[in-house]
């Protein structure tokens, strides 16, 4: 999309996919187009910053244990109170949740369940660095009981309709895949709406650039080990070509880099929480993120299975992630292999 060319906001590029072929629903595109406004109102939110007092932590734990920021609340609530009155989900499910949050009955209830982390890279917040929110759609399965329940979210990544990301940085871009390739639409604040800035996004198959948190080297597996240090042997090393290095320690600002430019993000399995498959959650993170790289030409992993395959057996089930430019990617996936 060039500069001189009209402006195609969100909503009609979700009525056409609508109407191109059928390749969405009427209720899913509803519903994509009320994620987005709740995002649009976490968007403001986090901009006001110490101005509208949402900074700091809230003096509580979320189910996994980790101390809430009061965005991180806020943007949860923001997001129940904009997607359960609309008719087009049954429940919703939350990284900041126990538990699934059924559609109250005095709600008409769709088809669709929504799974998301709406604050991801919450420990950047006070420091004013680019965090976002990230957000998963599945339909709910065919033949199950009419009261919902947790066993029906835990389907593979695979069965996404559609999945995406919001980043609240410099601009706030939302990112959008329906299985047809992955978008990017921009907030135009004079507007009030988001504009489409970039369709087809692809990522290019190889990189110089990795993103890891290096402090954990320690603690690795021998196959990341291994790939990290021939990334900093450089030119004079087995791949023959110097690499950079980047960690913002927010999965969307980290993500959206690669998708922009290329790259590999890894957040492994390590030496401290053996009994733990790795740190990032499987429906909030891993597998709305693995969907988007993968419609832009990627790849996804655990280093030996392809994330989208995997059979859940809990809500907040955790994995070890390495995504990105397809052939970086393959190579840390052969090195656990041998």
């Amino acid at each position: 999309m060039t500069a001189q060319s009209p402006k195609i906001s969100l909503t009609r590029y979700l009525v056409e996919q609508q109407r191109v072929d059928g390749r969405i629903p009427s209720d899913l595109r509803l519903l994509l187009e009320v994620v987005a406004r709740a995002c649009k109102s976490i968007s403001h939110a986090v901009n006001k910053g110490a101005l509208g007092g949402v900074l700091g932590t809230a003096g509580s734990e979320n189910v996994q244990g980790e101390v809430q920021k009061q965005l991180d609340i806020i943007a949860n609530d923001v997001l129940i109170e904009a997607n359960e009155w609309g008719g087009h989900l049954a429940a919703m499910a939350s990284e900041e949740m126990d538990s699934i949050h059924v559609v109250p009955n005095r709600y008409p209830q769709g088809e669709y369940l929504l799974l998301f982390d709406p604050l991801d890279g919450s420990s950047n917040i006070d420091v004013n660095v680019s965090i976002g929110t990230i957000f998963s759609v599945l339909r709910k399965p065919e033949g199950s009981a009419p009261a919902v329940s947790e066993q029906d979210f835990l389907q593979c990544g695979a069965r996404q309709v559609a999945a995406g990301y919001c980043v609240y940085g410099p601009q706030t871009t939302l990112v959008l895949t329906v299985g047809d390739g992955v978008a990017m639409f921009t907030l135009d604040r004079e507007q009030g709406s988001f504009v489409l800035t970039q369709e087809n996004v692809r990522i290019p198959e190889d990189t110089k650039e990795f993103a890891i948190n290096m402090s954990n080297m320690r603690h690795w597996d021998a196959p990341v080990r291994r790939y990290v240090d021939e990334c900093l042997a450089g030119q004079e090393g087995p791949r023959g070509k110097d690499f950079n290095m980047r960690w913002v320690a927010s999965m969307v600002a980290d993500v959206h880099r690669i998708l922009t430019r290329g790259g590999i993000f890894l957040y492994p399995w390590d030496k401290r929480e053996p009994d733990k498959p790795g740190k990032l959650r499987l429906m909030y993170e891993a597998n709305p993120m693995a969907w988007l790289v993968e419609q832009a030409g990627g790849a996804a992993s655990t280093g030996r299975q392809r994330i989208l395959d995997i059979e859940p057996a809990k809500l907040h089930e955790r994995v070890s992630v390495i995504l990105g430019s397809k052939n970086e990617v393959e190579r840390v996936a052969a090195y656990h292999s041998r």
